[in-house]
């Protein structure tokens, strides 16, 4: 593909992405699915909140994956059950979790105890998705694909353990626009999404939930998965599961508050925090 074509696809992408996301969130506001008290959740300042912002993301990435140009077959797919997939198990959690198990040590240790929790479901569908995906883009042997798959997983985890105060996991994706210019219109969809809704997030009139943050991280996962070399996808995927651990011991906010520059940013156009 020239660069120029690259380029066109890419802009196109997250234009469709944003125009999207935006559009639905409109859409799904004023006709929210099974009644508006079905979406309802209370943010980290106890202000009920919707949760119909994630859908509209994953509308957004998933509309703009489906009719970029510049993508092959097995991409478009790729991205498509990436995006529904992770967007899809996060709703069920968003709509039918117990908030009492937390992390997976939380998860399992509720299995242990002979309880399926909502998340386990989602962790397990998620693991499950990334490999399909990985499967779909095959690009490598068996244990290379189950790597990518755990990969894909991974980052839909990781983005949603950011999504702890308004727009920090927006942020973390629209910090990859730089990376567009070079991997395309895959990485454009989810990073054209989250540009689409980040007002709404900053300003708290709604939120991601679970399924709008598992399904950026799933998409800009997929789409490392599907332009990375070998060994930078190895490298990406230790970076996650390193991120994945530290969270069960530390909190990403306090390390974020304790850093001037990374409070900063976190704070970043949206309301102070008590």
């Amino acid at each position: 593909m020239s660069v120029l074509k690259r380029l066109a696809g890419t802009v196109v992408s997250a234009a469709v992405a944003a125009g999207t996301a935006r559009a639905a969130y409109r859409l799904l506001r004023d006709n929210p699915p099974g009644g508006a008290e079905l979406w309802n959740r209370k943010n980290h300042r106890g202000e009920e909140l919707t949760l119909l912002l994630g859908p509209a993301t994953v509308a957004g990435a998933a509309a703009a994956t489906a009719v970029a140009p510049g993508l092959t077959a097995r991409e478009r797919v790729a991205g498509i059950v990436a995006t529904v997939g992770a967007g899809a198990l996060g709703a069920y959690d968003d709509l039918a979790g117990d908030t009492k198990a937390k992390g997976f040590r939380g998860h399992l240790t509720a299995l242990s105890e002979g309880q399926v929790t909502s998340g386990l479901v989602k962790i397990a569908g998620i693991g499950l998705t990334g490999i399909a995906v990985a499967a779909i883009l095959k690009r490598g042997n068996v244990i290379q694909t189950v790597a990518d798959g755990a990969l894909i997983a991974a980052a839909a985890n990781v983005a949603n353990l950011f999504d702890l105060r308004p727009g920090r996991t927006l942020k973390v994706v629209l910090a990859q626009t730089p990376f567009t210019a070079v991997v395309g219109p895959l990485l454009a969809a989810p990073v054209g999404s989250a540009a689409g809704v980040i007002d709404e997030d900053l300003g708290e009139t709604g939120m991601l939930g679970d399924s709008g943050a598992n399904a950026l991280g799933a998409a800009v996962g997929t789409a490392v998965v599907a332009n990375a070399p070998r060994g930078v996808r190895w490298a990406v995927l230790a970076g996650l599961v390193g991120l994945t651990a530290a969270s069960e011991k530390i909190s990403f906010t306090k390390v974020i508050a304790g850093n001037e520059v990374l409070d900063k940013l976190d704070q970043l156009g949206r309301r102070p925090t008590p």
